[in-house]
């Protein structure tokens, strides 16, 4: 430990990082009774902590190693790092890295000169590979943690924490994926203030580091979850085993979910969007948290791809409990539907999917904002005593990745159908005041909606409108206010959903 703490004390980090703040999440530690403190390592040049180890390991080597160029194997920060430390130093650099790896990171790598290599499908995958060109071309490997100067790069962290939290400190949470910033925090913070608990953070999907303590050995992960790309890892490193089982408290895993929902509970404090490794400190403190206490978290980095970000949104509310999903199913007539929303109430729909298949009944699929599993429970048995059959789905996978997509088709022996998009304005009551002129005359053949965050709601429907009430059926429209289009002829509409007889 005093080598460790020598190291990190004297590593040199500072010509390239900067000391990032610990912001408190105010509003999140208001809601829980404690204080969420946030180390801020997404503010760093290249948006992430990984260069504090690239750049103190490449700077203490002799320039002959240098000048070889240097190889490093990576899923995106640590590339990140070396190739700026490469820059720095005025050295060549080569990058392997998983084919996995989002896009703005390999841009980001290519943007300070270095050459990227896509290999493989995990971090492990690259590391295989660049273990055979460094042979091959004779280049100088920078690992990305399982090494004693990169770890006590990563250390600096640890110091930076302890010297902006104060002495009211009650624990400090580290995102792992090979374990060089948890052994560097870990054997830190140990070794100046043992009494602070340090807890190690993992995907469930991706939990090389804590099945290999549970073992009391390395254990391989042969298929890691890739959501959280930066600890995507299959084997923890030996030296930063050793460390990590010596000196962390235990390691924390979540679930996708719960990673997204601390994406967002960032968000809301900092207005920056961190990536799925860089929030997994905060879903652990989250987990864990007691009222009175104070938790550091490690926002690691930010380098997430922006079509992510609608994932992470749906995710969210399922990780928090306020979303509810259900099949509901109901009479397929003229009323029925209405009634149906009647037991709804006031509260938020998410997502409607409907479509007409069977001349009796009705199987709704339909999205509603929930304050937690309590509430989810009382509306499914809501439902029921109202006589709609009900199935919760929110704990469902496949339901949530699949199904909530794909409901519908073709349908037989709908006839006379008029399918129409419309604008809903974003407000309770809004769906109601279109059922309440439209169901009871004439029967809804297909209905689907999600919400998308606007100020107007994107509906399509179908309805079953003989050709003498379509008079009527328009002027109905009219007295809504809804603007609306006819899509009956759209292609899409006629080859995936409409009338097949």
């Amino acid at each position: 430990m005093m080598n460790y703490l020598s190291k990190i004390l004297n590593a040199t980090v500072y010509d390239v990082a900067v000391e990032t703040p610990l912001d408190e999440a105010a509003a999140l530690s208001k809601k829980f009774g404690c204080r969420f403190l946030l180390k801020r390592e997404d503010l760093q040049s290249v948006h992430s902590f990984k260069l504090r180890g690239a750049y103190n390991k490449m700077s203490q080597l002799p320039r002959k190693a240098l000048e070889r160029g240097v190889l490093a194997a990576s899923a995106g920060n640590h590339a990140q790092g070396v190739a700026l430390a490469a820059k720095r130093l005025g050295v060549k650099a080569t990058i392997v890295m998983p084919v996995t790896t989002p896009e703005i990171k390999v841009n980001a790598v290519k943007s300070y000169g270095a050459g990227v290599v896509l290999h493989g499908d995990s971090y492990s995958d690259a590391a295989v590979e660049a273990a055979r060109l460094v042979k091959e071309k004779e280049l100088t490997f920078i690992p990305p943690y399982d090494d004693p100067e990169v770890i006590a790069g990563q250390g600096t962290v640890g110091k930076e924490i302890l010297e902006q939290a104060g002495r009211d400190l009650t624990a400090v949470f580290v995102p792992v994926g090979g374990g060089g910033l948890a052994a560097g925090v870990a054997v830190y913070i140990k070794s100046v203030r043992p009494e602070v608990k340090v807890f190690g953070v993992e995907p469930e999907d991706s939990d090389c580091m804590y099945r290999s303590i549970k073992a009391g050995r390395r254990v391989t992960v042969e298929n890691p979850g890739l959501f959280a790309d930066g600890v995507c890892v299959k084997t923890p490193g030996e030296e930063t085993f050793k460390l990590c089982r010596k000196h962390l408290d235990g390691i924390v895993r979540v679930s996708t979910a719960e990673t997204c929902a601390a994406i967002k509970d960032v968000f809301e404090a900092t207005r920056a969007i961190c990536e799925p490794a860089g929030a997994l400190a905060l879903a652990a403190a989250k987990k864990v948290a007691k009222k009175g206490e104070t938790y550091a978290c490690i926002l690691s980095g930010a380098n997430m791809n922006f079509d992510r970000i609608r994932f992470v949104s749906e995710e969210t509310e399922i990780g928090e409990r306020r979303e509810a999903i259900f099949e509901v199913k109901i009479p397929e007539r003229c009323g029925s539907f209405k009634t149906f929303i009647s037991k709804i109430g006031k509260r938020a729909v998410t997502e409607f999917n409907y479509r007409m298949s069977d001349p009796d009944h009705a199987h709704i699929f339909v999205g509603l904002n929930v304050n937690g599993l309590e509430e989810s429970k009382a509306l499914a048995a809501h439902f029921e005593k109202a006589g709609f059959p009900t199935v919760d789905l929110s704990d469902d996978a496949l339901a949530k990745e699949h199904v909530r997509h794909m409901v519908g088709g073709h349908c037989r022996g709908v006839h006379d159908e008029i399918v129409l998009s419309f604008e809903f304005p974003e407000r309770p009551g809004a769906l109601m005041d279109f059922l309440s002129v439209i169901s009871q005359r004439w029967n809804i053949s297909l209905f689907h909606y999600r919400n998308h965050g606007a100020d107007h709601g994107k509906v399509l429907a179908g309805f079953q409108v003989p050709q003498s009430e379509r008079r009527d059926f328009s002027d109905a429209l009219k007295r809504i206010g809804y603007n609306y289009e006819d899509v009956t002829k759209n292609p899409a509409y006629i080859y995936f959903l409409g009338n097949r007889d």
